[in-house]
Order: C-alpha cells, then structure tokens, then sequence
C-alpha cells in the first residue's frame, strides 16, 4: 500500500501540468460545442484531517476556481475542475514533539491545486449527483512548519467525493463530502494524516 501511494505521488507531481494544461485545452476546444457548459465557482469549507495530532473539530476555509460540464447523454456527464483549495486545520499539544518545541502550532493552513474528476447522473431537471477523485497538489503551507530541512506534508493528495448538485437556470448550487484515500504525513514513523471534510458552493454554467 506504501509503495501505491509513493508511486501515486511521483506519478501524479511529474503529470500535473500535463492535467492542467488538458483541461485548459478542452475548455478552448469546447466553448462552442454542444452539451458542453463551463463556468467559474466558489465556495466554502469544512475541513480536518484525520489523525491524532490534530483537532477533531472542523474548521471553515474556501476553495474557488472553474468547471467543465461536458454531457455524455440525457443523464450522464463528466465534469473536471480546478480549484483553489484551502485546508485549515487546528492541532493538540502533542504535534509540537515532532519539532521539539516549546510553544503550540495552531491554526495550518494547507493550499492546494485541486483537479476534481466526477462523473455525473442527473436523475430529474433539477438534481445532478456526483462522485469521482479529487488530485491536489501542495502549493503552500506554514513556514514555521520545517525543522532541518524537513517538510511535515506530502506534495500531493489523493482524495474521494461525493455529494449532490442542485440546476437552477444557469446556477449550481452543490455539497460534496470528501475522504481523504492518501497519507499526507510526510514524517517518519508517525501516524498517517488524511484530508477529512465537506464542500459547499455555487457556480454559473454559460
């Protein structure tokens, strides 16, 4: 399971910018094309990572960023995004011992590329439902998170999402629920870290 997730990794990092630029190009080659819909969204949300160094309680931060809604039929359509997306968490007393210091480090702060992947069904005019991966890319965190060179998080962030979306005219208005699949600790010989949380937004399809 290790070397899945390091293998994950290492694939993931060196491919992103070719994701990125994929989903650019698509939405250039898609403007015009029939069923397909793209637009920006933002939204908020809650958050924590599961483990015993941090807080069980969620906190609220937000995410923002673009869509692509491209339809596979009546009911099906595939949507990728990318997304600006923030993690804040808070912690307990005992992460300081990874760093040997004194003084409590609360209040993490993780920003991420994200690269949602889902697959929709849309059962009614109204009701989309949606699942599929979720790709991060750690663009920053607390400086005061190192000690000799040492990072505390993976570069990247395999996650799973589910949830609803409600189509009103031109609006969307969804919540998703995501569950964090990779370890984000980059430590040695600690417990694993995995994103936990819930995403509430609205977007505009043109």
């Amino acid at each position: 399971m290790n070397y899945f997730y390091a293998h994950y990794q290492y694939f993931f990092m060196q491919k992103a910018k070719f994701i990125l630029v994929g989903l650019l190009f698509l939405s250039a080659l898609g403007v015009s094309a029939q069923g397909l819909k793209f637009g920006p969204k933002v939204g908020a949300n809650l958050g924590k990572i599961e483990g015993q160094r941090f807080s069980d309680q969620y906190e609220l931060s937000y995410h923002a960023g673009f869509f692509l809604e491209l339809k596979l039929g009546d009911k099906w359509a595939f949507q990728p995004e990318l997304l600006w997306n923030q993690v804040k968490v808070d912690t307990v007393s005992g992460f300081n011992n990874i760093y040997q210091q004194n003084l409590r480090i609360s209040n993490l702060k993780l920003n991420y590329i994200s690269v949602p992947v889902l697959l929709n069904y849309k059962p009614g005019k109204v009701l989309t439902l949606q699942a599929g991966p979720q790709f991060g890319i750690l663009m920053d965190r607390n400086k005061n998170l190192l000690q000799n060179g040492v990072d505390a998080f993976k570069q990247g962030d395999l996650s799973m999402l589910a949830g609803a979306q409600l189509n009103i005219l031109s609006f969307r208005i969804y919540g998703r629920y995501v569950i964090g699949l990779s370890d984000i600790s980059d430590l040695p010989n600690q417990e694993k870290w995995r994103n936990q949380g819930l995403q509430v937004g609205v977007g505009l399809a043109f």
